[in-house]
């Protein structure tokens, strides 16, 4: 049993009582951090669902544009390959009880045409702008997906530790508090029953010693 692992002394109850304090403590602020997190998780959980419907109909729409362009032109490899690669977007972190959270910081445009009109036609157009939506769309669900992604990772191992804080640490603490104040009260009891029956044998020496 762990509580007969420690020595009892006056000391390690001290010890033991602190360390205990310190786990409740522990428990406390792991319970906060799961219970705000937990808030941070749902409330971005209804953007995720709403997104997902709005992403997926968007590019339904793109793809059957693209269908339809390549219909009356061919395959429009060549024009796709014409536009240019969108780098303009920057990421930073903001931290929630700290849990870095991705914060997708990207400038809206309006699109510009980089492909010659002279070859294309406004189906290609038309294309060219859902897609432009699917990017955009894209950009925010990966922003809210991978923070409920860090954000539920967080929560699984701040109610792991809350677990094992008042499940085993805490129990195991208290039965060693339990476990040391009884064997010191224990201690005790026979110290005042050893320092009374001295006492008598002292109280009787003294009196036989008057009778003579």
């Amino acid at each position: 049993m762990a509580n007969k692992q420690v020595f009892p002394t006056k000391g390690n109850l001290i010890a033991t009582k602190k360390s205990n304090a310190l786990a409740k403590m522990g428990y406390e602020l792991m319970d906060r951090k799961r219970n705000i997190l937990t808030r941070e998780m749902m409330s971005l959980l209804d953007d995720v669902k709403l997104l997902r419907d709005e992403i997926t109909i968007t590019y339904q729409k793109a793809y059957y544009a693209l269908q339809q362009a390549n219909m009356t032109l061919g395959i429009i490899t060549d024009i796709v390959e014409a536009i240019p690669v969108d780098s303009g977007i920057r990421i930073s972190y903001r931290s929630v009880m700290g849990v870095e959270v991705p914060k997708i910081h990207y400038e809206k445009q309006t699109p510009s045409l980089s492909y010659g009109l002279e070859s294309t036609n406004s189906k290609v157009d038309y294309a060219y702008q859902c897609f432009h939506k699917v990017k955009e769309l894209t950009i925010v669900l990966a922003e809210v997906e991978n923070s409920v992604y860090r954000l539920a990772n967080a929560i699984r191992k701040a109610q792991k530790r809350a677990n094992a804080l008042k499940n085993i640490v805490i129990p195991d603490f208290e039965k060693n508090i339990k476990f040391i104040s009884d064997a010191l009260e224990e201690k005790e009891r026979e110290e005042f029953s050893r320092q009374k029956v001295i006492k008598a044998m002292k109280d009787k020496q003294r009196k036989e010693s008057t009778e003579m």
